[in-house]
């Protein structure tokens, strides 16, 4: 059985936002994310090859931010 996707399906822009913005302001990344201001601000803009490529990117910059932001807090 084939499933077929309805018009917002197919143009639906994927996105790693979870709605719970929250910027490290030494980054300037979003601790939720893990993109930048200027990325958020312009992921509608941005073509699907280019979100792709970021989104690819935002694990390592998670876990290198989730880091720095521990080694950071007070003990």
């Amino acid at each position: 059985m084939t499933v077929q996707k309805t018009a917002s399906e197919t143009n639906a822009i994927a996105t790693p936002c979870i709605k719970v913005c929250a910027v490290e302001p030494l980054s300037g990344l979003c601790l939720s994310c893990g993109r930048s201001l200027r990325e958020i601000g312009a992921w509608t803009s941005f073509s699907h090859d280019m979100r792709a490529a970021i989104m690819a990117t935002l694990p390592q910059r998670l876990a290198r931010l989730k880091a720095q932001v521990r080694d950071c807090a007070p003990d």
